[in-house]
């Protein structure tokens, strides 16, 4: 098996891992009329309607798995999910919508969202279905606010390079439903959130910027944020508007940890990013890698993450696999065609040129990596010397943000579709004896 090989075998194998399904169902328990999920404990005859709604690209597993327990208990249930996401349900409805810009049909399906835990009563269960993705595809934005001029402040902060904790200050503080607002509404019924986490450090406030979770950031911070990133002076007036009335308190802040209300919500991380990057150590030592886990919480600018991957694969003995697990950022100065793994494989690639000793892939768990059909790349010494061939240059490509059109035509691209899960990007550099 060569490393590009095997580089991939450890990706689908941590794919496997990151399956939804399995990892619902082995928190969310009923027997009987019992039904356990972390510290919860219900009695079903207890409660009344059972309602599950939810957000994010794995939504369709994470209800096919709910369903499978709860069955015919489900009363009614909605949950939005990306175009292309949706898997057979039975009571369940499902909802395609845009990302990662949101458009109306995530708009129209967030207010049925929000209208059905307004119907909420205090007999009542909430089982709130959460993936990476929820923020964008259930957008609410609060008047004076449209959702163009959201979508318009998405886009610009992330051109401008922002961390996904600093989009989501800002999408709270524009929304009806995020940052604990969907909790708000659904008080005082009993809320369970189940959360798959595509964020490192799994905090509450951030996936999918926390809708059933009370918000520790204020409308002033989301301000600081759109000045730290240089784009205050360029998003429309009503977003100002809102977030200036929010600062001086004219309008009410987003519901804070000391609120009574999430006395009555339960959290539960039902899979993390973890669970893949262990999985890819356990695959790389089946085929005779050493594995060495560089970090689970990678961040920061693509680019310049994987040339320090590759410099510290360099230092390793041949047969080692060295594993990443996080997310970077791109900030786009260009105007290609990418996302975060592509350009983090391109930057790679220049990296390795001329050195037969390291091949590196990088890839989304949710198969999709920026505005492409790919998930990822795989790469290693021969890649820019074929783009080279195929009349494309690597710099010019990196600096145009335009990876996905030069590693297409390298052949390096990683194509999944759809995989109904989101834990974060794996990266590998598996090292081997220069030839």
């Amino acid at each position: 098996m060569t490393a590009r090989e095997a580089a991939l075998a450890i990706w689908r194998a941590a794919l496997d891992a990151a399956a939804v399904e399995p990892l619902v169902r082995s928190s969310l328990r009923r027997h009987g009329d019992t039904l356990t999920c972390g510290p919860l404990t219900l009695d079903l005859r207890d409660v009344g309607r059972v309602l599950v709604l939810g957000c994010g690209k794995a939504g369709a597993a994470m209800a096919r798995a709910a369903e499978s327990v709860l069955g015919d208990r489900i009363g009614q249930g909605l949950v939005v999910v990306k175009d292309g996401y949706t898997l057979p349900t039975r009571v369940v409805e499902l909802a395609e919508a845009g990302h990662p810009v949101p458009d109306r049909r995530g708009q129209a399906a967030a207010q049925r969202i929000l209208a059905l835990a307004r119907s909420a009563g205090p007999r009542d269960l909430v089982i709130f279905l959460i993936s990476g993705g929820g923020s964008a595809l259930m957008p609410a934005p609060a008047p004076p606010v449209t959702l163009e001029e959201k979508g318009d402040v998405t886009r610009r902060l992330l051109g401008a390079g922002a961390t996904i904790g600093e989009l989501n200050a800002v999408r709270k503080h524009l929304s009806l439903l995020k940052g604990g607002q969907l909790a708000r509404a659904a008080a005082p019924a009993r809320v369970l959130t189940l959360l798959l986490s595509d964020v490192i450090g799994d905090p509450l406030d951030v996936i999918a910027s926390g809708p059933t979770a009370p918000d520790p950031t204020t409308f002033a911070d989301a301000l600081d944020v759109l000045g730290r990133r240089g784009v205050l002076d360029r998003v429309a007036p009503g977003v100002i508007e809102r977030l200036n009335a929010g600062a001086r308190g004219k309008i009410p802040e987003t519901p804070k940890p000391v609120e009574s209300l999430f006395t009555n919500v339960t959290h539960v991380v039902v899979g993390n990013h973890r669970l893949v990057v262990d999985a890819a150590a356990a695959a790389a030592a089946r085929l005779g890698y050493s594995p060495r886990i560089a970090t689970a919480a990678l961040e920061g600018e693509a680019r310049d993450a994987a040339r320090a991957l590759v410099t510290q694969a360099r230092s390793l003995p041949p047969r080692a696999c060295l594993i990443a697990g996080g997310e970077t950022t791109v900030t786009v100065r260009g105007r290609g065609r990418g996302g975060r793994c592509q350009e983090f494989a391109l930057a790679a690639a220049l990296a390795l040129e001329g050195d037969d000793g390291v091949t590196v892939l990088a890839a989304g768990t949710d198969g999709t990596d920026g505005p492409t059909d790919a998930a990822g790349a795989v790469v290693d010494a021969t890649t820019v010397e074929r783009g080279r061939a195929a009349g494309l240059d690597p710099d010019r490509a990196l600096t145009d943000n335009d990876s996905h059109t030069f590693l297409s035509a390298t052949g390096d691209v990683i194509v999944t579709g759809p995989t109904n899960t989101n834990l974060l990007d794996l990266y590998l550099a598996l090292r081997l004896p220069k030839e």
